[in-house]
């Protein structure tokens, strides 16, 4: 069996994907607490910002009322959202202990709430934020704020090549890259690495990708299926996925 290559995370975080959304649904109190106790280290969701400024956690980010009409989240008030839908802070209360929090970014401005929102409901949990963007520049604003920064991308779409793509973002201040797990191998991980980065990869619902790319390097996996990441995680790393 291939010798494990060392993470720059110890351990490497396991995120449980839109909650443990292949045991409950996705997106809800429900589905992010349920991930927890099957032993996920990490959370991930989209975050949207309502019409008065509340950022809330769906994938979609549209409500779907009858006959097929839908509506952005923009357009709503909290109040006016279906009762499903959580907001940042109602997770963050449900917390008794801090886990890392992966959210992708889908509004204008929602970084910043984001930061302030969880400073004011949880301050330990803001420096386990990592906010991503498929574009890391729009990234730049929210740099000095405690939150961690994330360029989250394909391979094919970095046309100036990975290791130019990593020393800008070193240099940008931008700490960690994610990608596709089929975009990974164990040398672009050492590459991120070189330069300080943190790796992450996502979209891995067996163990057929999961051990491999723990057994790789990654600092951190995506999976709907918290059971298998964290029995992979058992198998590669030993110990408990959660901290």
């Amino acid at each position: 069996m291939q010798q494990r290559l060392a993470s720059k995370l110890d351990p490497p975080i396991t995120f449980a994907h839109r909650g443990a959304r292949a045991h409950a649904p996705e997106n809800t109190l429900e589905a992010f607490g349920l991930a927890l106790r099957l032993g996920a280290s990490g959370l991930e969701s989209d975050v949207w910002l309502t019409a008065d400024q509340v950022p809330v956690l769906d994938h979609d980010g549209v409500v779907r009322r009858r006959l097929g009409r839908a509506q952005p989240i923009a357009e709503l008030t909290r109040a006016a959202l279906p009762s499903h839908i959580p907001s940042l802070a109602e997770l963050l209360d449900t917390l008794t202990e801090p886990c890392d929090l992966s959210l992708d970014l889908k509004a204008i401005g929602v970084g910043e709430r984001v930061i302030d929102v969880t400073r004011e409901a949880h301050p330990a949990m803001v420096e386990r934020l990592w906010l991503c963007a498929p574009s890391w520049p729009t990234l730049l604003p929210l740099r000095g704020r405690g939150a961690r920064l994330v360029d989250s991308t394909r391979l094919q779409r970095i046309k100036e090549g990975p290791e130019r793509r990593a020393a800008t973002l070193h240099a940008e201040g931008i700490e960690a890259i994610n990608m596709h797990h089929t975009d990974w191998n164990g040398g672009l991980v050492a590459l991120m690495h070189r330069f300080d980065l943190v790796a992450f990869g996502w979209d891995m619902q067996d163990q057929y990708s999961l051990r491999p790319a723990l057994r790789m390097g990654l600092d951190g996996v995506y999976s709907d299926w918290v059971d298998r990441m964290v029995d992979a995680f058992r198998a590669e790393i030993g110990g408990s996925a959660a901290v």
